[in-house]
């Protein structure tokens, strides 16, 4: 094979996975702009959701800023050198993330220190499988952190809230299904697809759960159990009313597919693995003697363009929403610094568009400053939870070639002392945070803004120039970047006043799961 050839097949693999969404998730995507209710903020996400894919598509940059985990699934005929494979993607994997095609995500557990090019002890993940066919099949996931730190792993029987007991059987099965769909609720940049693993060990059961997110949407389950039991899931789980980002709406899940194993006696797991909304898979054929693409994966049916229906869409919207009489949200600009008198006077489910100062920080950036000075003065100023991707240009000028929210209750430990001790007046990310950032906000006066998961060429068009970085060393996501923006969107969903929407939503959401203790499948 002309492993060089190989190469290059791989990384337009990659490229394409990142930043060009299937047909089979665009059409997902399609469907549950349709069923959702014009003028609630749900409709908003979806509409900022389409605009971004748009976007990606046209600036071949990656749809979301969190390229995640890079994962491979190969499958070789008898006789492929598998080391050389290897290798090649591995240098697939340095080209891309060189060519801001990938954030460099891989660090070190034990140092922190990032890797710089995605490569380090274990990444990327490639998974080898022998087969008697002439060609080798490859395909790609490229799955976030915040989906990722959503998947949960159940051990029947036992007893789950809001469902009560679940068994070893296929009912026990459903409650733990459908329970993954709640606790996910917004954080894992909802509505997502879920993929299910019944049996095997602990890791066994996790492999056959992603496994699963490799199938097409579309697919029917051979297995006529599994078949009603994802039609089950699938429609019950869009009645509990988490919806986009955790905003509430008509539709939660896009996708369940299930999968099923042998297990021994004493162990009974059920394994889900999340997926966002950015439901990045894609796969090829190539040839074995060549090393060339023969046939790319996934292309079955029609491709939604959502450029050319954004025109026609938005004047639906609007006509829908002045017959259904909904009240648009009240919108405010805000340019930092801001004082605590304009926070007081903001309220969940305001729409909010920053111009001015904003500065990034995560994990790295909350801990630092839990134990140290800041490095400038945040009196006043925006906090934005966001690891961007980033390029430095030939006169060592850094630009934004993504840049969406990541998930905030990591932050959570830290959030409500450091606005208070450095005087940050708002925050945003994605997903919402708990009841100790919640009476922060309350007592110091400050405000927590949803922007939309996934959107981060939406936010990159937003960012008209990077001012300067702190700490560097922490890696590019883990640095603190100075942007300006202009027009960068938000919906206020903690406020000042002790109302939180992502507290209203968990709370109603189990109020509906409850509703479906009782046994569906004898």
């Amino acid at each position: 094979m002309d492993i060089q050839k190989f190469q290059e097949s791989m990384y337009s693999l990659i490229v394409e996975t990142s930043t060009n969404l299937p047909k089979d998730v665009r059409r997902a995507v399609k469907s549950a702009k349709q069923r959702e209710n014009a003028g609630t903020r749900s409709a908003l996400s979806l509409t900022t959701i389409t605009n971004n894919i748009t976007m990606a598509d046209d600036n071949v940059s990656p749809i979301c800023q969190d390229t995640g985990l890079p994962t491979f699934k190969i499958k070789t005929p008898v006789g492929v050198n598998q080391l050389e494979i290897k290798e090649a993607i591995r240098n697939a994997i340095i080209l891309a993330t060189k060519g801001g095609k990938l954030r460099p995500n891989a660090v070190d557990s034990l140092s922190g220190e990032n890797s710089g090019d995605n490569l380090g002890e274990g990444l990327p993940v490639m998974k080898f499988d022998q087969w008697e066919k002439d060609y080798i099949d490859v395909r790609l996931i490229l799955k976030g952190g915040g989906c990722e730190n959503k998947n949960i792993q159940y051990s029947l029987p036992m007893e789950i809230e809001g469902l009560g007991k679940a068994g070893r059987d296929l009912d026990g099965i459903r409650k733990c299904v459908l329970h993954s769909v709640y606790q996910a609720q917004g954080q894992g940049c909802s509505a997502g697809f879920i993929g299910v693993g019944i049996g095997g060990d602990r890791s066994s059961g996790y492999d056959l759960a992603k496994a699963q997110l490799f199938r097409s949407n579309e697919d029917v389950n051979p297995n006529e159990d599994l078949r009603k039991l994802e039609e089950y899931i699938m429609e019950t789980a869009n009645e509990l009313g988490i919806g986009t980002m955790g905003f509430g709406g008509e539709t939660t899940l896009l996708g369940c597919k299930i999968g099923v194993m042998h297990r021994i006696p004493a162990s009974f797991f059920v394994s889900v693995a999340y997926n966002c909304w950015a439901f990045r898979r894609l796969g090829v054929k190539v040839s074995p003697e060549t090393g060339e693409i023969n046939e790319w994966l996934y292309q079955d049916g029609e491709k939604i363009d959502f450029a050319l229906e954004a025109e026609k869409a938005a004047k639906e919207e609007v006509a829908a929403a002045i017959e259904a009489e909904v009240e648009a949200p009240r919108e405010i600009i805000l340019q930092a610094p801001i004082t605590e008198e304009q926070i007081r006077e903001l309220k969940v489910g305001d729409v909010v568009r920053i111009n001015g100062r904003m500065y990034t920080g995560r994990d790295a950036i909350h801990k630092h400053l839990s134990e140290n000075p800041a490095p400038i003065d945040l009196d006043g100023q925006i906090i934005y939870h966001c690891g961007p991707v980033m390029l430095k240009d030939e006169e060592g000028k850094w630009h934004v070639k993504a840049a969406g929210p990541t998930t905030s209750i990591r932050e959570e430990p830290y959030q409500g002392d450091i606005m208070k001790r450095f005087g940050i007046r708002a925050v945003i990310g994605k997903g919402g945070m708990g009841p100790k950032t919640l009476e922060a906000l309350n007592e110091h006066g400050g405000v927590y803004l949803n922007a939309i998961g996934g959107a981060a060429q939406y936010y990159a068009d937003c960012i008209k120039s990077v001012e300067g970085v702190n700490f560097t060393e922490f890696g590019i996501p883990e640095a603190m970047w100075h942007l300006n923006v202009e027009g960068f969107t938000a919906v206020v969903t903690m406020d000042s006043h002790g109302n939180s929407l992502h507290k209203d939503v968990q709370q109603s959401s189990l109020e509906k799961l409850s509703q479906f203790k009782e046994p569906v499948f004898k």
